[in-house]
């Protein structure tokens, strides 16, 4: 997923598909370090999933749209599990 990017710049645009990812998920707050391990984990299953639809996840602003994805998708599994 951000093979072409640097590690650096995963860790930034992890944590802005983060932030976003917890803006849209309600009942969720997460934190700084929360946002960029959901980010960077999201980036990777919105990468595969993204895949998986054959979707294409070009330049930065692709990455970012499949890591949000990714990232609702991991905050909506967390909420769900921490509920119970």
């Amino acid at each position: 997923m951000f093979s072409d990017l640097g590690w650096l710049w995963s860790i930034i645009v992890g944590g802005v598909a983060g932030w976003l990812a917890d803006l849209v998920v309600p009942g969720v707050k997460v934190g700084i370090l929360g946002a960029i391990i959901s980010g960077v984990l999201g980036g990777f299953l919105g990468g595969w999933l993204f895949g998986l639809l054959g979707l294409a996840t070009t330049g930065t602003f692709g990455v970012l749209i499949a890591a949000v994805v990714g990232a609702i998708i991991l905050l909506l599994v967390y909420r769900a599990i921490a509920k119970k």
